[in-house]
C-alpha cells in the first residue's frame, strides 16, 4: 500500500514504480487508487473529465473498474503528472490516440480484403 505523505508530500512515482496489476475481472475503487497511485476522489474526477473513463456501477452506486480502464488511468495520471499535460490537453492526447488506433484498424481491414483477393 501506499505511505500517506508518499500522496501528501506532492512525491509522483512513476508509472514504473506502481504495483502490477493483477489479473481479476473487476476492481473496486479503492483497489484501483492503490493500484494506480492516486486517491478516489481524483478518479471520481476523473470520470466527469475523461468520456472514456466510464467504470460500471452497480447496487449503491458502487464503481467496478476493468482491467483496460486501469490502464487507461494510469494513461491519465501519467499524461497529467509525468508529461505534464493539463486536463484539456490529456482528454485532447488521448482522443488523438484513439483516433490513430481507428485509423490503424481500419488500415489492417482494407490491407486484409485486398490480401484475400
Amino acid at each position: 500500500m501506499l505511505e500517506k505523505t508518499e500522496l501528501d508530500s506532492g512525491l509522483v512515482l512513476l508509472v514504473s514504480q506502481l504495483p502490477p496489476i493483477p489479473s481479476k475481472r473487476y476492481f473496486t475503487i479503492g483497489e484501483v487508487a492503490e493500484l494506480c497511485g492516486v486517491r478516489s476522489h481524483v478518479l471520481r474526477y476523473w470520470e466527469q473529465e475523461f468520456a472514456q473513463l466510464r467504470p460500471q456501477k452497480r447496487r449503491g452506486n458502487r464503481r467496478y473498474y476493468q482491467h483496460h480502464e486501469v490502464v487507461l488511468i494510469r494513461k491519465i495520471r501519467a499524461l497529467l503528472y509525468e508529461e505534464g499535460f493539463t486536463i484539456s490537453g490529456a482528454r485532447n492526447r488521448l482522443d488523438e490516440v484513439r483516433g490513430e488506433l481507428k485509423l490503424r484498424d481500419e488500415l489492417e481491414s482494407i490491407l486484409h480484403m485486398l490480401s484475400s483477393k
